[in-house]
């Protein structure tokens, strides 16, 4: 008999033991940052041609082209780091005549993503190609390459805040911190890109600037006596 009720005893134990370490836990959010450099740069940039036929548009379209990508290669950009991007060819018509459409010749677009993974390049490149005869660019990015090492750095700051935070809570409650039995991350995010827009020749003006990297942590921590 007595054996039968420590068993039950036992089990019942085990039954609300969850539920009393529930009760015994604080939970609390880490957060860190680092601000980074970027090391690599991505530009789209191109030709826009007219002509009155679409072959007359696309062939010069081409000619230009071909200068520009001769020019960017020349500056020592390899071929597996350009790419089409975009490739159109649109009929234009005049807006101002009422009736029926009027066709008044063709658009071709052509433009290429350049990687730069040496950003000290950027302006120059930028020149040759507007020199060239690139007319068109849809923006620049400025990118971290070596996104996974600093986010893990950023994740391990995190976790090191969230476990002071829960050592001020404890020491204040009269416990101490055991171990963590919850971790869930919410806010870990790598470099956001920077759109540029403004583009001239003679002296493209290029500023990465600094880009911050974010992570965040909940842990929930056993309360110890």
């Amino acid at each position: 008999m007595k054996r039968v009720l420590s068993g039950i005893l036992l089990l019942a134990f085990a039954a609300i033991s969850p539920a009393y370490a529930a009760d015994h836990l604080v939970t609390v959010t880490g957060e860190a940052t680092v601000s980074v450099a970027p090391d690599t740069s991505i530009i789209r940039i191109g030709v826009t041609s007219l002509g009155k036929t679409a072959r007359e548009a696309s062939d010069a379209n081409a000619r230009q082209m071909t200068s520009v990508l001769a020019a960017i290669k020349d500056s020592g950009i390899a071929d597996k780091d350009v790419q089409t991007s975009q490739l159109s060819l649109q009929p234009q018509y005049d807006p101002n005549r009422p009736g029926t459409a009027h066709l008044t010749g063709f658009q071709v677009t052509n433009r290429v993503s350049v990687k730069i993974h040496d950003i000290g390049k950027l302006p120059a490149i930028l020149d040759h190609a507007i020199a060239a005869g690139a007319n068109e660019m849809s923006g620049i990015e400025f990118l971290v390459s070596d996104q996974s090492k600093l986010l893990d750095q950023v994740r391990d700051e995190a976790i090191t805040d969230a476990h002071r935070k829960a050592e001020i809570y404890a020491k204040a409650a009269g416990a101490k911190v055991g171990r963590a039995v919850a971790i869930s991350e919410g806010g870990a995010s790598p470099p956001q890109p920077i759109a540029m827009q403004a583009m001239r020749a003679g002296g493209v003006p290029v500023a990465p600037g600094e880009q911050t990297l974010r992570a965040q942590v909940t842990v929930s921590y056993e309360l110890m006596q």
